[in-house]
C-alpha cells in the first residue's frame, strides 16, 4: 500500500456506502439460471415442468397428468383431452464468497479490500432485488463470518457488516489462517447444488489444490470469479523512489531498475493468463474489477438491463 495522507483508514469498507449500492444493484439483472434441486418459490424459471406460476403450453393429456390441469376449452373443440403446462418458478440462491485476507490489504489508490466489499455487498443487494436468496462467507486473516442464505435485507445487512469488521482488522496485519484452497474447500462444505457462486478475490494463491477443488464446486453451481486488482500490480509506478508499508513496517520501493519492472510486468501477466486460462477450461465466469474504476460500471457491463453477454 503507498503511503497517502487522506485516508486514516483506508482498509476499513465503510458499511454507508455499501448500504448505498442498493440503489443501483436494482438496475442489475439477468445472473444466470442453474440446475434447480429444490422445491421452493423464487423468481427464476426451472427446466422442471409442472403446476406453477406461468402457463408455457397445451399438449395432449397423458397418462399420469394432473386431471385438474386439463383445458376443458381446448378438450371441447378438438374431441381430444389436453392439459395445461407450466414451469414452475424456483429459487436459486446466490452465495458470494469474499476473501479479505492479507493480501487485499493493498492499493494505490483505494485498497483492494474496500473495492472487494463494494463488489460483494453490489451483489448481495442485486440477488436480493431479484428476490433471491443471499448467503455467503467472508474471509478474513484469522476470522470468517458465515451467512445462511436467506431472501431478506438482514441477510444482506449482515453481510455488510461482516465486510465492513473483517476488512477493519486487515489494520492489524496478522498470519491468514486460509489459503485460497482452503477456501474453496470450506465454500464447497457451504454451497448447496444449484446456487450461483461469486468468488471475490485477487487470487494470488491460485495453485493445483485450488484447481482440483475449484473442479468439485463447478460441477453443481455457476461459478463467477471477481478478479480484484490494483494498477499498481499490472506495473510498476515511474522511476524513482516511493514510500510503502504494510500496515506495520515502512520502507522506500525503488522502482528504476529495468529488470525488475520487466519481472514485475511479467509475473502479473502470468498470473492473469493462468486465471483466464482456468475460467476458459472450466467455463466460469471472469469478471475483473480494477480498484481505480467505478465497481457498478463494470458489474453494468456484464448484468445490466441492455447487457447482451451470455451468461
Amino acid at each position: 500500500m503507498i503511503v497517502t495522507d487522506e485516508a486514516k483508514n483506508p482498509a476499513i469498507a465503510s458499511i454507508e456506502s455499501m448500504i448505498r449500492l442498493r440503489h443501483a444493484a436494482r438496475e442489475l439483472h439477468g445472473f444466470p439460471n442453474s440446475p434447480v434441486r429444490q422445491i421452493t418459490s423464487g423468481s427464476h424459471k426451472s427446466r422442471i415442468r409442472g403446476r406453477g406460476m406461468d402457463f408455457e403450453e397445451v399438449r395432449i393429456y397423458q397418462a399420469g397428468d394432473d386431471v385438474r390441469t386439463i383445458d376443458w376449452r381446448v378438450t371441447a373443440r378438438s374431441h381430444n383431452t389436453y392439459t395445461k403446462i407450466y414451469t414452475e418458478e424456483r429459487e436459486k440462491p446466490l452465495v458470494v464468497i469474499t476473501d479479505l485476507r492479507a493480501t487485499m490489504f493493498f492499493g494505490s489508490q483505494r485498497l483492494k479490500s474496500v473495492a472487494a466489499s463494494e463488489v460483494s455487498a453490489a451483489l448481495a443487494w442485486a440477488a436480493l432485488s431479484s428476490n433471491d436468496r443471499l448467503g455467503g462467507i467472508v474471509f478474513g486473516q484469522e476470522k470468517t463470518a458465515s451467512i445462511k442464505p436467506r431472501r431478506s435485507h438482514h441477510s444482506v445487512l449482515n453481510y455488510i457488516r461482516s465486510l465492513n469488521n473483517l476488512s477493519a482488522e486487515l489494520l492489524n496485519p496478522r498470519q491468514d489462517c486460509y489459503t485460497l484452497a482452503e477456501i474453496f474447500e470450506e465454500t464447497q462444505r457451504f454451497l448447496m447444488p444449484g446456487s450461483t457462486l461469486f468468488i471475490v478475490s485477487d487470487f494470488l494463491d491460485f495453485d493445483e489444490h485450488s484447481h482440483h477443488l475449484l473442479f468439485k464446486l463447478v460441477r453443481h453451481s455457476k461459478v463467477y470469479f471477481c478478479h480484484i486488482f490494483d494498477p499498481l500490480e499490472e506495473e510498476l509506478p515511474p522511476p524513482g523512489f516511493y514510500a510503502v508499508t504494510d500496515g506495520d513496517r515502512r520502507t522506500l520501493l525503488n522502482t528504476s531498475s529495468k529488470t525488475l519492472r520487466d519481472s514485475y510486468r511479467h509475473t502479473y501477466q502470468e498470473h492473469v493468463k493462468h486465471l483466464q486460462k482456468i475460467s476458459d477450461q472450466l467455463k466460469i465466469g471472469l469478471i475483473s474489477f480494477n480498484c481505480s474504476m467505478d465497481i457498478m460500471q463494470v458489474l453494468g457491463r456484464v448484468f445490466g438491463k441492455h447487457s447482451r453477454k451470455k451468461k
